[in-house]
């Protein structure tokens, strides 16, 4: 190969074509697979193969994505979600996420990593679909009758770090730098000697993802390690080119990054200093509603705990804003109770919020329905972006546990070690289960057939009729924290939501107690109807304590409240009035 500018060699060589098996081979020593390889059939030690991009055939040309308003999230791993484990097993299933109203499905990573099994993060060839998945044509596949089916696309990517094993992407480039550390791998140079190149790598390698493969957005994973004090930072110049290549193919396409910082200037507006992106997730909100359902205090969530966190998260996003972190032991965050609420992702459960823990355990191993059914309300009746982690809508039992297929002896010990000092502050008593063994692979699977049998359909009829109510209701499908109140009682752990929009209203409950509580309030005057009550024995509860039809003249009203409950009530319009 000929050396040109900027770091690159270059080279014709005749008789290639798709299917061909092909190496680098670096100062006639070693040889290593193509670090921008567009599939690895042997894995990641084993040779890159050329394949025809354009030899797929498309049929969603009438496809021209989604807003992202209109987004209901389902997160799901390839490798659990079906038997089959593979891209093209998920398609039986399409039919069934479309049931229980999912406009859009995020896929873990894909990006190839060692083994055939592995949460994702540690992927080695980001142009590179994994083998065992499917490779390139499984995923083609799945995103065309995906959109076939309506539904949109959003994939996990990661742009922080790359795992440890098969990670030659060294040998070609100075792509890692040591003037920061990651907790996962060396850092990416994203600002650098020669970063330049570096950030145009895996800019690339997110036009590719939009248009290859047809993408509608990207999660960016962690992006509070990704470090560069360019003045144009990497993640505003990768905003940018996606959106003009988004405007090109005539396409809805979004970039929702993850960060434990609570920073606003991911999401606030270029003019403002901001990086211009779409929307990002927000733990906030999980941790204000998990320690509220669950009880729990050790780790973060020992910053919270309060109704008034919640009572926050609803009003503003985050909850931490630039105060004191007891756990970070810091003041934390900056305020985004100016952003939109189409800006957050919000969740009860999550890939990682779930995976994260001892042993992967779900809030349906260890909370009753009760409290199953009020997580769900608070989720899908907020003025956000809601999402759900696969199995949760029935009350998936199964745990989902952090797993990994590596080769290297002295790299799974690490990998053993490293996830028990994760643990340590969360002082949690047990054996971790052995990230290495097939057996936490296959326990972390899950099962939808259970979604036709007792409190699991229960909860799969719950989840949705929520997100019907969120689509049908204008007051609910309207996502501006403009037109919202929020109020929230400490002494009785309830929180008030009302939300309307135009002529319609609508007002919730929530109560977080273990006990019946009665509560004080002044609604608007006119007279409501009760359209859910989650303690009714409609929805496997001991039945309802409120009434079916409220009358209100602007004072003050006493409802009744079961336990761990989710009370809805709508404004009979004028014509329903007169009819």
């Amino acid at each position: 190969m000929k050396k040109i500018s900027k770091g690159y060699w270059k080279s014709a060589v005749e008789n290639v074509f798709p299917g061909l098996l092909y190496f680098y081979r670096l100062e006639d020593k070693i040889d290593r697979p193509d670090p921008a390889s567009r599939f690895q059939p042997n894995g990641v030690h084993g040779p890159s193969q050329i394949i025809d991009l354009n030899a797929f055939l498309w049929g969603d040309d009438d496809w021209k994505g989604i807003p992202l308003k209109d987004y209901v999230i389902y997160e799901l791993h390839i490798g659990t979600f079906t038997k089959g484990g593979t891209f093209e097993s998920i398609i039986p299933y399409l039919d069934y996420l479309k049931e229980l109203g999912i406009t859009a499905i995020e896929l873990m990573p894909v990006a190839q990593f060692p083994g055939d099994r592995n949460w994702g993060y540690d992927g080695v060839y980001p142009f590179a679909p994994q083998n065992s998945y499917g490779g390139p044509h499984g995923l083609k596949t799945l995103v065309n009758a995906c959109h076939k089916e309506g539904l949109a696309v959003i994939l996990d990517v990661v742009y922080n770090h790359l795992g440890p094993e098969g990670n030659y992407l060294n040998n070609f480039g100075p792509y890692f730098t040591n003037k920061y550390k990651t907790p996962w791998g060396d850092a990416i140079n994203f600002d650098g000697p020669y970063s330049d190149e570096v950030r145009k790598f895996f800019i690339q390698n997110a036009l590719y993802w939009i248009t290859e493969f047809h993408m509608d957005a990207l999660r960016i994973d962690a992006v509070h390690g990704i470090f560069d004090f360019s003045a144009k930072h990497f993640l505003q110049e990768l905003g940018e080119a996606v959106y003009k290549q988004a405007e090109a193919l005539g396409r809805e396409v979004c970039i929702i990054p993850e960060s434990n910082l609570n920073d606003v200037r991911l999401i606030n507006p270029i003019e403002v200093g901001g990086y211009g992106l779409d929307a990002q997730w927000n733990d906030d909100f999980h941790h204000a509603l998990y320690t509220l359902i669950t009880g729990e205090k050790n780790g973060y969530y020992e910053d919270f705990g309060m109704i008034g966190h919640m009572e926050k998260a609803f009003k503003e996003g985050f909850v931490y804003s630039g105060q004191y972190s007891p756990y970070r032991k810091r003041r934390h965050g900056s305020s985004s109770k100016n952003r939109p609420a189409q800006q957050f992702i919000v969740f009860s459960q999550n890939h990682d919020q779930v995976g994260n823990r001892l042993s992967g355990d779900r809030l349906a191993a260890t909370q009753a329905l009760e409290k199953l059914k009020l997580a769900a309300g608070v989720v899908i009746l907020s003025p956000f972006i809601p999402l759900v982690f696969m199995g949760e809508e029935y009350g998936e039992t199964s745990p989902f546990q952090y797993f990994v297929s590596h080769s290297d002896k002295n790299l799974i010990e690490a990998v053993r070690k490293g996830r028990k000092d994760e643990f340590a502050s969360f002082q949690w008593e047990g054996e971790i289960p052995d990230p290495q063994a097939e057996s936490t692979f296959l326990n972390s699977k899950i099962h939808i057939e259970l979604r036709h049998h007792g409190e699991h359909k229960i909860l799969f009829e719950f989840y949705k009729k929520l997100i019907e109510l969120r689509k049908e209701i204008p007051s609910l499908r309207n996502l501006n924290n403009e037109t919202m109140e929020v109020k929230g009682f400490e002494e009785g752990k309830t929180l008030f939501l009302r939300r309307w929009f135009r002529d319609d209203e609508v007002f919730c409950i929530y109560n977080f107690n273990n006990k019946k509580v009665k509560t004080v309030l002044k609604i608007p005057e006119g007279i409501w109807n009760k359209i859910l009550d989650s303690s009714s024995k409609e929805w496997g509860g001991n039945g309802s304590s409120t009434e079916n039809k409220i009358e209100s003249f602007g004072s003050e009203i006493l409802l009744s409240l079961n336990p761990h409950s989710i009370v809805l009530y709508r404004m009979i319009s004028l014509e329903e009035k007169e009819g």
